[in-house]
């Protein structure tokens, strides 16, 4: 049972406004990652409703106690087992999460008393978790920690995973939705006039780079764009832009390994091979910094670059006199990247729920603008 975690959630998240992903969700999508089969959110019932429909999309069970007032004052136990008993019955899982919320903490529950009471077949992974978490990695970490002591991860890729969320905190604080007090959301640049100044840059024989550094499941229509890009400078004749991506199937949980595979593989069916692979899809708090040091050390005479996924992790000191063009699927991230310098920001909206389930990659707004303006040029 993990009642608490070792990394500090410290409260320097306490003076932001505006709303912040949560723990809670945070833990729901690790046990995902861990291949979870059935996760019970033990509180209400419309407690993170719309994540775990979401991530019914993705081949995980998710239940719930649907927590009421009789429990809130003299508790769900009871209610948890029968919910843990029914989903044995219903599912037959391999792997079975149960994760706490803030009415269930809040009250005290004994959620791991309930777990040894049922005595279930199979690995229950406990995630005792509420949102009152200023970083929602928070819940992400604590989940690992509990993946450990339900045997199901080992203490080294724990670790390393702790390492990288620590330094996704960190790069949320200093360029992303945690940076500010208040950040108004926005669609950024129009993507016509993005990619209108993308061809013409082809067309004008400027040499480019197009770094994918996307946070896990995204990269699949985050891909789409490179994809775009490398088939429209081959149209003209350009040759192939120099691409890096965090793609790397040697690391991270198996679910991730899966999706870097799948990504590449489409790549390499449309004839696109990447030049660079940085690392990761669970890396990429630092494998940005990878990108950076490849394109100072080899390309910083280039035109232009693309950032996908999470631009702001590449360093601005390696694209000095290079036009930055970035896409995000943060309407938050837009201030922040136009702030450090980026020159044209992009959003594609709804990206998330879009890349849920899928194993090829996903078209995206962009990817089909470029491809649209190419083929009327």
């Amino acid at each position: 049972m993990s009642t608490h975690s070792d990394v500090n959630d410290d409260n320097s998240g306490e003076g932001i406004m505006h709303p912040r992903p949560s723990s809670i969700v945070a833990a729901l999508y690790t046990l995902r990652d861990l291949e979870t089969d059935v996760v019970i959110i033990h509180g209400p019932p419309g407690c993170c409703f719309k994540h775990s429909r979401l991530l019914e999309e993705d081949g995980i069970r998710v239940v719930t106690t649907a927590m009421d007032e009789t429990n809130f004052v003299f508790g769900g136990r009871e209610t948890l087992k029968n919910v843990m008993m029914r989903s044995i019955e219903l599912f037959h899982p391999k792997l079975m999460g149960v994760v706490g919320t803030c009415a269930s903490m809040i009250i005290g529950e004994d959620m791991h008393q309930a777990v040894e009471e049922v005595r279930p077949h199979c690995p229950v992974i406990e995630v005792e978790i509420h949102a009152g978490h200023h970083d929602n990695t928070y819940g992400a970490i604590v989940t690992l920690e509990a993946a450990v002591e339900a045997g199901v991860l080992d203490a080294a890729e724990c670790a390393r995973q702790k390492r990288l969320l620590i330094e996704a905190t960190e790069l949320e604080k200093f360029a992303g939705v945690a940076s500010r007090e208040y950040i108004a959301p926005s669609r950024g640049d129009v993507k016509y006039s993005v990619a209108t100044e993308l061809i013409t840059l082809l067309n004008e024989g400027k040499r480019g780079i197009i770094v994918l550094n996307a946070k896990k499941e995204t990269a699949y229509q985050f891909a789409d764009v490179v994809a775009a890009l490398v088939e429209i400078s081959q149209d003209m004749g350009m040759g192939h832009p120099i691409t890096m991506a965090n793609l790397d199937v040697g690391v991270g949980l198996p679910r991730l390994r899966n999706h870097a595979r799948n990504i590449l593989h489409d790549l390499e069916e449309s004839g696109i091979q990447i030049d660079h692979i940085t690392g990761g899809l669970d890396e990429y708090p630092i494998t940005g910094q990878v990108a950076g040091k490849l394109i100072h050390e080899y390309y910083r005479d280039y035109d232009f670059v693309v950032l996908l996924g999470v631009p702001h992790a590449v360093p601005m000191k390696s694209l000095e006199g290079m036009k930055i063009f970035s896409v995000t699927n943060g309407p938050r991230q837009v201030l922040p990247l136009k702030e450090l310098g980026h020159d044209f920001v992009v959003v594609e909206i709804d990206l998330h729920p879009k890349t849920l389930g899928v194993e090829h990659i996903v078209p995206s707004e962009l990817g089909n603008t470029l491809r649209a303006l190419n083929r009327g040029s």
